[in-house]
Order: structure tokens, then sequence, then C-alpha cells
């Protein structure tokens, strides 16, 4: 029985190596017979990934872009004397067609409401919000939205008159308050002031536009918004420099790009977009150089946000030069925060918060890596 045994055990043996040893001569036989077989690259699997995106396959079907932005908010999204487009939300939509398209003009802009915004996203009527929207839980969580990141660190603020000589938002017992009427600056506002004891009595507005019409006509005697707006409603006055915003600001308002949920791939392309647009200032690529700037002339990451290493582009669907192309729209993120809004603007606004992080005098501006 043992011999039995063992010479079952041995047959096993020899009958699993032969059959390793045919496995190994039909592997040899099917590389002799294609030499040049390689492991699969990311490229390969390029066809899949365009097609990824029903939102990036139904822009390139139609060849242009569909932006939301602010019907009227200067500084950020408005019409100029020849009815063309400006604005620093305007930028990161003619940035957007041109990562996307290669044409920066490839571009259609629907002012939006903030009672429709969100519905116009919903319903497809258009591909992105760049639209002074702030990312909040409620919003994020709701199933519907998608925020694709931050471009404007801002924060809730008080506009009054300097006849007034209030030096603080707490000195405004018993004042009027302008403010826009379902949204997160009615609710901030309630809260500030309840909190801290203080009465005042809300005149609520259905627009931006109108709570802004209202101050101006001296119905109210604040005006609350988030300080970039009322940057902006200040510059409209008749006689701005008398009007100030006082010193507090009440709540976080991160602003930034809004796509509809489910599509990852559409969310990912509007993120890095704007992540290339941060890195470029960073990295000193602008506007006048991003596209003479050769191969061997910069760092490993000019390299990499230029095209000229890696496959970051079509991992998105995108082209190469899909960064190259954003940057040389309309600049950098500071070129496009400092003609708009900054100094060279009639808003002035500083950097702040939104200085990069490497700055003099850091800010949260923090472009992801490109790796």
């Amino acid at each position: 029985m043992e011999e039995t045994s063992r010479a079952r055990k041995v047959g096993l043996i020899v009958a699993i190596a032969a059959s390793l040893v045919l496995a190994g001569c039909q592997r040899d036989t099917k590389t002799a017979g294609n030499e040049h077989t390689s492991v699969p690259s990311a490229a390969d699997d390029l066809p899949e990934i365009v097609h990824a995106s029903p939102t990036l396959a139904r822009i390139k079907s139609r060849g242009h872009l569909i932006c939301g932005v602010h019907e009227g908010l200067v500084g950020f999204a408005y019409t100029d004397n020849r009815g063309q487009w400006r604005g620093f939300d305007v930028d990161f939509c003619r940035a957007t067609a041109a990562a996307v398209l290669g044409d920066p003009n490839a571009v259609r802009f629907v002012p939006l409401g903030s009672a429709q915004r969100f519905n116009a996203l919903k319903e497809g009527r258009v591909d992105v919000l760049w639209r002074n929207t702030s990312w909040t839980m409620s919003r994020d969580t709701g199933g519907d939205l998608a925020f694709a990141g931050i471009n404007y660190y801002d924060g809730q603020g008080f506009l009054v008159r300097r006849a007034l000589n209030l030096a603080s938002a707490t000195e405004l017992n018993g004042a009027r308050i302008c403010v826009h009427g379902s949204s997160t600056s009615e609710l901030n506002a309630e809260d500030y002031f309840r909190t801290r004891g203080i009465d005042v009595r809300p005149v609520v507005a259905p627009s931006e536009e109108e709570a802004r019409r209202t101050y101006a006509r001296e119905g109210c005697d604040a005006l609350t918004g988030d300080v970039s707006s009322l940057a902006a409603a200040r510059s409209l006055m008749t006689d701005p420099q008398q009007h100030i915003v006082l010193p507090e600001v009440v709540s976080k308002e991160p602003l930034g790009p809004v796509v509809r949920a489910g599509d990852e791939r559409w969310t990912a392309i509007v993120r890095w977009v704007l992540n290339a647009l941060i890195s470029a200032e960073e990295m000193g690529v602008t506007k006048a150089n991003a596209k003479s700037i050769k191969e061997d002339e910069g760092s490993p990451d000019v390299s990499r946000l230029l095209g000229f290493e890696g496959d970051f582009g079509p991992r998105l669907g995108l082209s190469r030069t899909w960064a190259r192309d954003a940057i040389a729209a309309e600049g950098n993120y500071g070129e496009i925060f400092e003609k708009n809004i900054g100094h060279q603007s009639p808003l002035d606004l500083e950097r702040g918060l939104n200085a990069q992080w490497s700055a003099s005098q850091g800010g949260l501006i923090y472009g992801l890596p490109i790796r």
C-alpha cells in the first residue's frame, strides 16, 4: 500500500511539472508570434476615457461650453458697453472652454439669478456654474450638485454710509438691513444679530440687484452680502467714497464652480482647470509666456503643467495642451484676480485669503499637484 501511494504521488508531481512546461511553451509561442507586444499604456484606454463624461461628449458635439454666470455683478460677471461679457468668473468660463475645446471664445454665457442657478444646472441648461456660489454642506450633500473647488474665499459683511459714523456692525441696533431673501446672506445676518441680542429690521429684497437699489435710494441703513459683492455695489454708487464696508466678516463663503452630480469625470475636468490656473501663478506661467515656453526651459512641474511630460490631459479626455490653452486664454489665477477685482480694477480688493499659500503674506490659494 505504501509503495502504491508513493507511486501515485510521484505520478501527480510529474503531471504538474509537465503542465507547467506546456504552459510555458504556449506563452513562448505567442510571444514569438508577436515580438512587439508591450504592457498597455494609459493612452491605450483613451477612447473609453474620452467618452466617460456625458457632459464632455455633449460639449464636444455642440462645439461650445454653456456657462452659467451672475446676471450682473461688477468685477465678477457683467457686460461692457459693447455687450461683451467680462469679469473674474467669466474668465474662468473662457479658460474652461479653452481647456476643453482649445478655443476660449467657444462659450455661451447664461445669466442666472440665485433662485434659478441650481435648477438650470440640474436641468442641463448649463454645463457649469461659475457664479460666486457658496459651497455649503446642504448644497454639497443634496445629491444634485457637485462642487469642483474654490476660486474665491469670501465672507459676509455690511456696507454703510460714512455719514452714520459707524465703526462696527455691533452698532447697528435698530437699523434697517437690506438683504437678498432666500439666500445664505439672510440666514447669516439673522444668526449674527440674534446671538448678540441686536435688534434690527430686515428689508428683504427678491434679488441682489434689488437689495442694492433699495440701499442706494436710502430704503435701508445698511446692505449686507459677500464682501466682494459689497465692493462691487460701492463702486457703482454716485460717490463711492461716501460708503464703507464695516470690519466684521460674519461668515465663511467659499465660492467656486458647481456642476451636476453624477458625472465625476466632468467634475474632475473643472477642478483641474482651476488648479492649473492656480499652479500657473505659483510657477510663473502667464498669459504672455504660456505658449512660448519650450520643452527644455521649465522645471519638471512646468513641463507637466504644459503637457511636455505625462498623459495628464488625455487622462481627462482633453488634449496634452489643455492647461497651456487655459492659461493662455485669460492668464493665470493672479492675472485674472488683479485685472477684474484686484488693484487693477475699480473694486481694488486685496488678495488677503486669496493670496497664494507661498506668498510673503500667505493666503489659502493652493494648487493641487499635477503629477
